[in-house]
C-alpha cells in the first residue's frame, strides 16, 4: 500500500510539473463583481438604415434588470461611456458608424508596440499600456506617432470583452488625433464570435444577450455596430517591414502570388462564414481553414518547418520577420533566427487569480531593434 501511495504521489507531482512547464495553471479566487452587470454596455444595434439604438443594462440579479435605450441617427457622432465594475471606473468616447478598411502596409519607421491574446481582460490590458507609456493614467494617448498592434484574441475566456472592445475603439480614435495608429488584427476568437461560435465565451454574454432580447449571435453580427467595426479590420498587416498576424503563413501560400490586400479581402469575405473542409482545395480554403488559415496556423511551433520555409514565406511580402500570437509561449521570444517572434503569453485575468501567477508581456520594435517588454515597463532586447 505504501508503495502505491508513493507511486501515486510521484505520478501526481510529475503531472503537475509537466502541466506547469506547458503553461497550465490553477484557477482560483473568483471575484463576485464579475456578475455585476449594472451600467453594462454600450450595446449598439442598427434599428434600420438610418437609425442605431444604444443600449445600457441597468440593475442587478436581486432586483432584476432593465435596458436603457436611446436612438441616434446613423453617421452622427454618438456620445458613449463604458463602465468597469472591478475598480468602479469608466471611460468616455464617441461612436461613429462610418468605417473603412485600414491599409495593409505601413512605412514610416515609427515605434511599434505589439501585444496579443488579452482574452477579455480589460484591467490587464489597460495597466500594461499605462506601464509601457502608450497611455497615461487618465487613458490619454501618449505614444505619439507610434503603432499599437493588437495581434488578435482580445475576446473570450473572460468577463470584460465588451470593455476591451470599446477600449480599443476609443484608443483607435485617440491615436489618430495624435498621429498614431491602432491596428486591431483579428484572431481566431474574434472570428469565432462573429460566426456564432461561443464555446469559449463567458456565460455572461449569453445572459447579456437575453436581457437585450437578442440572440447571442447578434452581439457581433452585421446588425451590431461593434460587429460591423470588427468586420472592417484586417487579418494581416506589414508595418515597417515586419508582418503581424495572429496565426502565421502556411508554406502553401508560396504557390500563390497574392498581395496582402488580396489576402485580407479573401479572409474578410469569410468573416461571417464558419469554416468546414471542402473537397476542392482552393486558395480561399487555405486562407480560412482552422488548420492552415492566417488566423489559425500554428506551424511555426508545431510543424517541422525549415529556416528556408520560413524565409521564403517572408520574402514573398518583402518582410524581415513575422510577429504572431495564437500559440502560447512561456515568454515573448524569437524562433528561426529571429524571423518569427511569438508574443502569446498567459495574461492575468480581471476577476480571478491563477497559480502560478501570470505577468503580461509584449513586444517593442524601436530603432530596428526588438525588445521583450514587461508588465512593469521594463524591457530587454531579444
Amino acid at each position: 500500500m505504501k508503495h502505491i501511495v508513493i507511486t501515486l504521489l510521484i505520478l501526481g507531482t510529475t503531472a503537475v510539473l509537466f502541466g506547469l512547464y506547458h503553461g497550465a495553471s490553477l484557477h482560483y479566487g473568483d471575484n463576485p463583481l464579475m456578475m455585476d452587470w449594472d451600467k453594462e454596455g454600450p450595446y449598439v444595434f442598427y434599428k434600420n438604415d438610418s437609425t442605431v439604438t444604444v443600449n445600457y443594462i441597468k440593475g442587478n440579479q436581486s432586483n432584476g434588470y432593465a435596458v436603457e435605450k436611446k436612438d441616434y441617427a446613423v453617421n452622427t457622432t454618438i456620445p458613449a461611456s463604458c463602465y468597469f465594475p472591478l475598480d468602479l471606473t469608466s471611460f468616455e468616447f464617441f461612436i461613429n458608424t462610418n468605417y473603412k478598411r485600414p491599409a495593409s502596409t505601413y512605412t514610416d519607421n515609427n515605434n511599434i508596440l505589439a501585444i496579443s491574446d488579452i482574452e477579455s481582460s480589460f484591467k490587464t490590458f489597460r495597466d500594461f499600456l499605462i506601464q509601457n507609456k502608450v497611455i497615461d493614467v487618465n487613458l490619454n494617448w501618449i505614444f505619439g506617432k507610434g503603432h499599437l498592434v493588437l495581434v488578435g484574441d482580445f475576446v473570450d475566456r473572460g468577463f470584460s470583452a465588451t470593455q476591451v472592445l470599446w477600449f480599443i475603439y476609443k484608443l483607435e480614435q485617440d491615436a489618430v488625433s495624435k498621429g498614431g495608429v491602432v491596428h486591431f488584427i483579428l484572431g481566431n476568437h474574434e472570428l469565432k464570435n462573429m460566426q456564432g461560435n461561443y464555446e469559449s465565451a463567458s456565460p455572461k454574454y449569453f445572459h447579456v444577450a437575453a436581457i437585450l432580447q437578442k440572440q447571442q449571435t447578434q452581439l457581433y453580427d452585421s446588425t451590431s455596430v461593434i460587429g460591423k467595426w470588427m468586420a472592417s479590420k484586417n487579418a494581416i498587416e506589414l508595418i515597417n517591414g515586419t508582418l503581424f498576424t495572429h496565426g502565421g503563413l502556411h508554406p502553401g501560400l508560396l504557390e500563390h502570388q497574392l498581395s496582402l490586400e488580396k489576402i485580407n479581402m479573401i479572409i474578410s469575405n469569410n468573416y461571417y462564414k464558419p469554416y468546414y473542409p471542402k473537397a476542392e482545395k482552393t486558395i480561399e480554403q487555405l486562407l480560412t481553414s482552422t488548420n492552415t488559415g492566417i488566423c489559425w496556423y500554428r506551424g511555426y511551433f508545431k510543424d517541422n518547418l525549415s529556416q528556408d520555409d520560413v524565409e521564403r514565406g517572408l520574402k514573398q511580402f518583402n518582410a524581415k520577420s513575422i510577429v504572431v500570437g495564437h500559440t502560447l509561449q512561456t515568454r515573448v521570444k524569437e524562433r528561426y533566427n529571429g524571423k518569427v517572434i511569438g508574443i502569446d503569453v498567459k495574461h492575468p485575468k480581471d476577476y480571478s487569480k491563477n497559480f502560478p501567477s501570470k505577468k503580461s508581456e509584449g513586444l517593442l520594435i524601436e530603432d530596428g531593434k526588438y525588445y521583450r517588454i514587461l508588465y512593469n515597463g521594463q524591457k530587454e532586447e531579444i
